[in-house]
């Protein structure tokens, strides 16, 4: 990953996560079902980055 890549990652991606689990983690009924589609959604977009950057 490139510098500019890791800098997206520290200042937007890693609060946006922290926030959205924080959030979910307040509702106690569905706490694992929002925290299961948070760590889908976070996969997901590990994966489809890789695929489009060609891993570089």
């Amino acid at each position: 990953m490139s510098t500019a890549s890791l800098i997206f990652w520290a200042i937007f991606v890693v609060p946006l996560v922290a926030f959205l689990f924080w959030v979910m983690w307040q509702d106690k009924k569905r706490r694992s079902t929002g925290l299961i589609v948070l760590v889908l959604g976070v996969i997901l977009a590990i994966i489809y980055m890789y695929a489009r950057t060609g891993g570089k």
